[in-house]
């Protein structure tokens, strides 16, 4: 069978349909050339700005008479508009799709296809899929064949969702709460990408220098780093970057390990949000 994602917003969302595809690869299918051949059809969205969540849904409802004529076709539909509760609400509006995806999860996907033709609790296994989320078994990425030795550049989750309540965000209700990879799968990760050609590494975080705060006595991000470009010397990896990262856990140890090692770009995001007190302060 053939696939095509179609890709809205983030980074995060980039690197999610990338371990979507990962997954149907591993499982034997290919991307499609054209859409309109594709045999699973899957809208990866975001809900940041009304304008994107309006193309998303757009998308979605643009399918609808694709199923309509071609029944057999797979719809799915995955990221932030999805979510990480129940999505009993969306099914109803959205008869039509086959499969709901939260956010960095494409078991049910997977699950989806192997069971095909059977009886399936969709609910049931959302909840599952939440329970067992971010437990993959190794960090192995297989990229789509049309991506293998031509993709330079890729990026890499290391931690998912954020802990924050800030009072403009609808990120931590919808990714959840903040969860970092352990340093072994983001090493396989990396690695496995770099044998496949990719020469850049983009690693992804809600808030980047957060990594590892969420594990007792675990590695942060400056660690990270270190592991990573050793583990990756002489692989062909020329390039590490980080993003999204945030002055309040910005350290000088973080900023050293920048400047020592030579593979790790000297490119640090800070997220401004304004530059007025009081809307500051209404933005808690």
């Amino acid at each position: 069978m053939q696939y095509h994602i179609w890709t809205l917003g983030c980074q995060m969302n980039t690197a999610d349909s990338q371990r979507l595809a990962s997954e149907l690869e591993r499982m034997g299918h290919h991307a499609a050339a054209n859409p309109d051949d594709a045999d699973i059809l899957v809208v990866n969205t975001c809900v940041v700005r009304q304008a994107a969540e309006d193309k998303g849904m757009g998308r979605l409802f643009s399918l609808r008479e694709v199923k309509e004529q071609q029944p057999g076709k797979v719809i799915g539909v995955m990221g932030c508009m999805v979510g990480v509760r129940d999505t009993l609400a969306m099914r109803q509006r959205l008869p039509f799709v086959d499969v709901f995806m939260p956010p960095s999860e494409p078991t049910a996907m997977v699950d989806f296809l192997r069971a095909r033709g059977d009886e399936v609790d969709v609910l049931a296994e959302e909840a599952l899929a939440r329970q067992q989320r971010d437990a993959v078994q190794d960090g192995d990425m297989i990229l789509p064949t049309h991506e293998q030795n031509s993709l330079i550049s890729a990026h890499v989750p290391i931690v998912y969702g954020c802990s924050h309540a800030c009072s403009f965000c609808i990120i931590p209700f919808r990714r959840g709460i903040e969860r970092s990879r352990s340093v072994g799968e983001i090493v396989a990760h990396v690695r496995s990408l770099v044998a496949q050609g990719v020469k850049e590494v983009t690693l992804l975080g809600q808030i980047v220098d957060r990594y590892g705060k969420d594990v007792d006595d675990g590695p942060d991000l400056s660690d990270l780093l270190r592991i990573l470009h050793d583990a990756t010397d002489g692989t062909g990896l020329e390039r590490i970057r980080f993003l999204t990262s945030h002055p309040n856990w910005m350290t000088d140890k973080l900023l050293d390990t920048v400047a020592e090692l030579p593979r790790v770009m000297p490119h640090i995001e800070v997220p401004v949000q304004a530059g007025d007190d009081e809307v500051l302060r209404r933005m808690k």
